[in-house]
Formats: C-alpha cells, sequence, structure tokens
C-alpha cells in the first residue's frame, strides 16, 4: 500500500503551511493564532481519514483475473493477450493492471487503466511480441486498487497461471518465401524419379547387357547360371536429408533482430517444407549445444510439426564448434546414406579439423556446407568511402572477406561442397541448390 498523488498533495500543502508560518514566527511576524490551530486540525483530520481509508482499503475484496493468451507465439511477431476482471463491488471503481510479463518478451500498453462497472465484467487487451524462442511462464498478474477516499493505492497480486511457446517465425515463410517456392515449384515440375542401374538401393538380378558396368555383375549369380548376370540398382525412393546445425558461439552474431543462429532455423525449416512435399524424409542433429538433440528423419508433413516441437526452446551457447564431435555422434546415429548440410559460420582455424571430419562424412554420406556470412561485411563493402574511418573499415572488410574466399577455395580444391551465403538469402540459396540436385538427380 502506498499513499495516493490527492493524499501527497494535501500533505504538501499544510506541510508548506506550516513551514511559512514558523518561518513568519522566527522572522517576529505577528499571525492570527487561529490559523495555527487550523493547520494543526487540517493536518489531524487529514491523518484521521487516512488511517479510516487505509483499514477500508484492506478489507476491500480482490478482483479476479484470468488471462486468454495464444498457446504458441512466433519470433518476433506482435500477439495480444486479453485480461478479463471480475468483481463484486457495488460502486464503480478504476483500477490499474500490470501483468508480470517474463523476460524475453517485449509488451505494449502495459500498465492497463480498467473502469469496473457494478455487475459486469470488464475486458483489457496489450500487445506482446516475444524476443527470442522457448517456454515462457505466466504466473501472477498486478492489481493497484484505489482506496474509497482515493487516498491509498494497493497492490494486489493475483496468481494468474499460464504458459506460452515461442517457435521460429514460420508464418512469415509461408507468408512470402514458401509462397513463392510453391510456385517456383510447380512451375518447374520438379518430381521424384527413380532411375534405374546407377542408385544405390538394389533393385534385381538380370542378365548381362551390353553397356554395362563390369562392377554390376553378380559373380556368384554368374557362376551358378553359367552366364554373366548383373545387378540392376535404383535411386532411393525417400532421399533423407539431415540438418547438422552448429549451435556454437559464432552463430551467436546478430543480424537485425534474429542472430545467425535463428537465421538458420528459418533455413532449415524452409528447406524441410520443400523436402518433404518431394518425398524426402528430413532429421536434425546438432553439436556445440548445452543440450545435444538428434531427430531421426521421417517422411511426411506431420515431420515438420515435431522439428517445430524439437527446436522452439534451441538456443546457441558459448562453447566453440567441435567438428570431428559432431561428426561421430552423427556417424554413430545414421547409418544409411543421406545428405548432410552442415550450417555454421567457418573460420581459417578451422581448416583441418573441418576437412578431416568432412571427410570422414563423405566416406557415407553427401556432404554439403554452409558458411553464414554477416550482412554488415556487404553493407560496409558496398558504402562510398569518403573518410579515412571509412576507408579502414572498407580494407578491414575486404581484407577479411578475400581470408574467407580462400578458405572456401581450399575446401572446394580437396572435394568439398561449400555454399557461401549471406543470413537474408541463405533459404532461397539453400533451396535452390537442393532443387538442382533433384532436377539432376544427383
Amino acid at each position: 500500500m502506498k499513499p495516493s498523488r490527492l493524499l501527497l498533495i494535501w500533505l504538501a500543502a499544510l506541510l508548506a503551511i506550516g513551514i511559512v508560518s514558523g518561518t513568519l514566527q522566527a522572522l517576529q511576524v505577528e499571525i492570527p493564532s487561529s490559523l495555527l490551530s487550523v493547520n494543526w486540525g487540517l493536518l489531524l483530520a487529514l491523518l484521521a481519514l487516512a488511517i479510516i481509508d487505509a483499514v477500508r482499503l484492506r478489507r476491500l475484496p480482490s478482483p479476479r483475473v484470468t488471462r486468454q493468451m495464444p498457446g504458441n507465439l512466433a519470433l518476433g511477431r506482435w500477439g495480444e493477450v486479453h485480461l478479463q476482471v471480475s468483481h463484486e463491488f457495488a460502486e464503480p471503481l478504476r483500477v490499474e493492471l500490470f501483468d508480470h510479463v517474463p523476460d524475453g518478451l517485449n509488451t505494449e500498453d502495459l500498465p492497463l487503466t480498467v473502469e469496473l462497472q457494478p455487475g459486469q465484467h470488464s475486458q483489457v487487451s496489450y500487445r506482446l511480441r516475444p524476443l527470442k524462442r522457448g517456454h515462457f511462464l505466466f504466473e501472477q498478474c498486478e492489481i493497484n486498487l484505489p482506496s474509497p477516499l482515493g487516498l491509498w493505492s494497493g497492490k494486489r497480486l493475483s496468481p494468474v497461471q499460464d504458459s506460452t511457446r515461442v517457435y521460429p517465425d514460420f508464418a512469415r515463410l509461408y507468408g512470402g518465401e514458401l509462397l513463392a517456392v510453391d510456385n517456383w515449384l510447380s512451375r518447374l515440375g520438379v518430381r521424384q524419379r527413380q532411375r534405374r542401374g546407377q542408385g544405390q538401393e538394389f533393385h534385381q538380378l538380370r542378365e548381362f547387357r551390353e553397356g554395362d558396368s563390369l562392377r554390376q555383375i553378380d559373380w556368384k549369380a554368374t557362376a551358378r547360371q553359367r552366364t554373366p548376370i548383373a545387378r540392376e540398382y535404383e535411386d532411393e525412393r525417400d532421399q533423407q536429408i539431415i540438418f547438422l546445425l552448429d549451435c556454437g558461439r559464432r552463430m551467436r552474431s546478430q543480424d537485425d533482430e534474429l542472430s545467425h543462429f535463428d537465421h538458420a532455423l528459418n533455413a532449415c525449416l524452409l528447406l524441410s517444407h520443400v523436402a518433404l512435399r518431394q518425398g524426402d524424409a528430413v532429421g536434425l542433429c546438432t553439436f556445440a549445444s548445452d543440450q545435444p538433440r538428434y531427430l531421426a528423419p521421417i517422411k511426411g508433413a506431420s515431420q515438420l510439426k515435431v522439428l517445430l516441437n524439437g527446436v522452439y526452446d534451441l538456443d546457441s551457447s558459448q562453447r566453440p564448434a567441435d567438428y570431428p564431435a559432431a561428426t561421430n555422434l552423427l556417424l554413430a546415429r545414421q547409418k544409411r546414406r543421406a545428405l548432410v548440410i552442415l550450417l555454421t559460420n567457418l573460420r581459417d582455424e578451422d581448416d583441418e579439423d573441418l576437412l578431416a571430419s568432412v571427410k570422414r562424412l563423405s566416406q557415407q554420406h553427401q556432404v554439403l556446407v554452409i558458411s553464414l556470412r554477416e550482412e554488415t561485411l556487404d553493407r560496409v563493402r558496398h558504402t562510398p568511402v569518403q573518410t579515412l574511418p571509412d576507408a579502414l573499415a572498407y580494407c578491414g572488410t575486404v581484407d577479411y572477406l578475400n581470408a574467407r574466399a580462400e578458405f572456401h577455395e581450399r575446401l572446394s580444391a580437396h572435394g568439398v561442397l561449400v555454399l557461401d551465403a549471406s543470413t537474408q538469402r541463405l533459404g532461397v540459396n539453400l533451396v535452390t541448390r537442393y532443387l538442382t540436385w533433384k532436377r539432376t538427380g544427383e
């Protein structure tokens, strides 16, 4: 309970009168004695009213608050939370509400002023915008009640427990990039094709034909039949894609409102949507995180929900990227041949570890390394140079980009597929590369 502005104004006025009266008496200026009596009488009356008003405020019943909020929110998207207030007051009353919002959520329109009418429920709302993903728990709502005479304001805490989950902004992808990708797929006519003879999955035995490779000959069947018998293969009908996602400290770089880690997640979800529509199986494996996660590749539209529920509370850590450990983890869990997409932010000191790890993965899987590039590097490179600080920033940026390109060329020289992409173009470039492979049948 705290004094209201009205009580403080009255106290300030009476105090000012007392100070002026005391000053005049000290200067031996005659003032009416009745003025002092009136001042003290008003002060005592105000004190008595304040005590009575405080007692009446404590006896007031607390209003009841219920919260209505969406169970799921999208990162960076505004949502609306509704608060309904019920009460037992016989007279109209104006109260102030303040919802205790967890850290990581931004709000607008708080605190709220509510006009309570007798026999009616009042409903107000405020806007909520998540700044990070995860699970958020709402525990209580604060109500500031005015006293009957308006001299005090009492704080009541109403235990209102709710929770919500903040997912990657998949709705924004659906509104823009996914719609464009769907139209693109329709125009391209990308379909799954079954090709025989050069795939990885055994189909049948047949007689050896002109043009077949000697590697296709099944020597045991040839010995039994006493005629050349060849093995026929076909492409895997359900190709598998595994995202190997770096959750280390390098993915904490910020571009606009999202980190590299969030941009990588959005790109993974975008490609997952496309690949699942093509009939492929999609999975995910994380490394350099506080809680490593592995989602086995599965086909079907429902797998997208599994991926969303598996990464919505995933966050980057302060750990360095350990590529050998990530390789060991993936090889132990993923036995079948798959397309492994490694999303990270490469540095030249990763040369040996990354190259050795990718070579190990390439023995069993097809590997694509995605190296994220900061948007600010492109902005600095294209900004006109007018001052000495601009020239220094430009030279440093160009030198860094040249070293980065040289490192990517060294990886490519060893047969490592590398895609250097900015965060804004990451999703589109990744889908383009995937569709290129699908069309060429690689």
